[in-house]
């Protein structure tokens, strides 16, 4: 049985981790299937979105007790190459060029959590819970931390980081990891509304906003006004750009929509 499933919705990929009787817990097969299909996602022109789901009770409960088990004999040197795997599947997911959405239900915990981090939107069960429970278990949540401290910022960090404590999907909204927090039966609709509006978006346009954000994230405005100037410059006389402009005037749908 795949540990992941893909299916394509037309102009939308669908990925679910498919390990319910572990609560799709993260280990190297599921590492290597999300870098698989985070890469060929972004080779692929005609795709406009991933929805990043769970299947069964639970999203994502973290990392694998079997595959922990087998990181306790890895030597300084293997848990390194170890976590660079997860690093490089956590970037790959995290540099597509279209919108990454999750849908979040049951819990999202350790490695779960670190998943929503590198999601563009993120949807979630009202009842949902989330952690970064680490330090529950004697280690850190390094390699997720880049993303996660770069949703919810160094004080929420501080405080979820050194405690390992669950907390709501209300909370997590608040912090910035959750975008919407819904009823377990509006998830799919409310992704379905995220999605109309990605459709009436220039593609184009989305994949460079993604790369501007990375880009702008965390400087200051003088060391980038080059940078921005550039890019937008760079827009607006793309095919894309000019096309937008025109049927935005026109008062006409764009050739993508």
């Amino acid at each position: 049985m795949p540990v992941l499933l893909t299916e394509r919705d037309g102009p939308v990929l669908r990925l679910t981790l498919n390990r319910p009787e572990v609560r799709n817990a993260i280990d190297d097969e599921v590492i290597a299937a999300l870098t698989a299909a985070g890469r060929s996602a972004a080779d692929d022109p005609e795709l406009r979105a991933v929805v990043l789901a769970g299947h069964g009770k639970t999203f994502c409960a973290g990392a694998d007790l079997a595959w922990m088990s087998k990181a306790i004999g890895y030597t300084r040197e293997e848990n390194r190459r170890d976590a660079e795997d997860l690093a490089r599947m956590l970037e790959t997911l995290n540099t597509l060029p279209v919108p990454l959405i999750a849908r979040v239900h049951g819990a999202a915990l350790g490695g779960g959590a670190g998943l929503i981090a590198v999601c563009d939107i993120v949807v979630a069960a009202d009842d949902a819970t989330f952690g970064f429970s680490e330090v529950k278990l004697g280690i850190i949540p390094s390699v997720i931390s880049p993303y996660v401290i770069d949703k919810i910022g160094v004080s929420a960090a501080r405080a979820l980081f050194l405690t390992g404590v669950r907390f709501s999907a209300r909370r997590a909204r608040r912090l910035g990891l959750v975008h919407d927090v819904v009823a377990n039966g509006e998830l799919d609709e409310t992704i379905d509304a995220h999605l109309k509006e990605v459709f009436t978006a220039g593609p184009q346009a989305i994949a460079a906003a993604k790369a501007l954000i990375r880009e702008v994230s965390g400087s200051r405005t003088a060391d980038v006004i080059g940078l921005t100037t550039s890019r937008i410059a760079e827009q607006r006389v793309s095919d894309e750009g000019q096309e937008g402009m025109r049927a935005f005037l026109e008062k006409r749908k764009a050739n993508w929509e």
